[in-house]
């Protein structure tokens, strides 16, 4: 048995499944309902119930609290309807955003490389063309641990188009059950399965400002993405990307950035390494920055960041560094954007107070 819901202030209404979460349902219409961990853990899908009713799921108390039950708000992504419904979401309208429904993916892990000690190259030939913006994400269902996993694509559009198969970079988490699967047993030849796109994570290339790219470990995968298809597409903007990491080592994609620094103008790198610097010389790259990413940056701008955008991808602490620094640097929250996965742990972290969106 279905239900019908509809979302205000679009007034659009969809059909919801019986057992179909809120937030399934819309972004498989084509609705995109702000969210950030997709399990209950982060209330940033946080919604008013108008009329109707919903089972609320497994919301984590902290997310959505006793008070916050009372007055018939619900995490979209946990919540399932009993009854038609009217809900009203926190939905902005985008002029850059592409209205692109998640589908389901059948795909054969093609190719495997190991780009760092704790980083592969995961690349999947799908079944079926995916179309995405630069910068979104997939769900990847792990395979005989009936668990999904988030992973940025890490290639440009146009390439996936042109192939068929997708990138995605996987870091193997210490203790994460999902990831070790991907590294330890999963092998070239596998099936596997995934729904996508998702993600709000995008460049706002009406904006025609210069464009700063700040990324740390595996969350280069959606700068890469959106910074290949910017220079593909003929962007004419400045562009610069900040990536970070503990050592060389772990400093993938280094050579491929230069070469794109050396053959697009608009375009600099700028690495950046946090262990000791006496590796710096070691590695023989008198280039790289010493220090995080946000001090690199900072340096780097000479803390003057007024006039650009800003996309940030990595770690929960990372973010939250590169936003003071940012704002610090006459950059306002209106022109920075982030992706960062949310586990269960991060949800104890204390959020940056300068800024209010995730």
């Amino acid at each position: 048995m279905s239900h019908q819901l509809t979302i205000e202030p679009l007034g659009a209404t969809i059909e919801v499944e019986e057992g179909q979460t809120i937030l399934d349902a819309a972004l498989r219409q084509g609705i995109y309902i702000p969210h950030a961990c997709g399990h209950g853990l982060c209330g940033t899908c946080k919604v008013a119930i108008l009329d109707g009713e919903a089972d609320l799921g497994d919301a984590n108390p902290f997310a959505l609290m006793d008070f916050e039950r009372e007055e018939r708000k619900a995490l979209a992504c946990c919540a399932t309807l009993t009854t038609d419904a009217v809900i009203e979401a926190d939905v902005e309208e985008d002029p850059d955003a592409e209205v692109i429904p998640v589908k389901d993916f059948s795909a054969e892990v093609s190719r495997i490389v190991q780009l760092t000690p704790t980083i592969k190259a995961i690349y999947l030939r799908l079944d079926d063309a995916l179309h995405f913006q630069a910068g979104q994400y997939v769900q990847l269902e792990i395979p005989d641990l009936h668990q999904s996993r988030a992973f940025s694509i890490a290639n440009a559009p146009a390439d996936v188009a042109a192939t068929g198969e997708i990138e995605l970079n996987v870091r193997q988490v210490p203790g994460g059950v999902g990831t070790a699967y991907l590294h330890e047993q999963l092998g070239v030849g596998d099936r596997v399965t995934l729904s996508g796109p998702y993600g709000r994570f995008f460049v706002r290339k009406s904006a025609h400002l210069p464009m700063i790219f700040m990324a740390g470990g595996s969350g280069l995968s959606s700068p890469r993405s959106m910074i290949l298809d910017l220079l593909q597409g003929g962007a004419t903007e400045s562009i610069t990307l900040v990536y970070g990491q503990r050592n060389a080592a772990e400093l993938y994609y280094d050579a491929a950035f230069r070469e794109l620094a050396r053959q697009y103008p608009n375009f600099r790198y700028v690495p950046a390494l946090s262990e000791g610097a006496a590796e710096k010389g070691a590695q023989g790259r008198g280039d790289v920055a010493h220090g995080f990413v946000h001090e690199a940056a900072k340096a780097h701008f000479d803390n003057n960041f007024a006039g650009h955008k800003a996309y940030l991808c990595g770690p929960p602490a990372m973010i939250d560094a590169c936003i003071t620094t940012l704002m610090q640097g006459r950059l306002f929250e209106g022109d920075i954007y982030h992706e960062k996965f949310i586990s269960a742990a991060d949800v104890q972290q204390v959020r940056s107070p300068l800024f209010r969106k995730v």
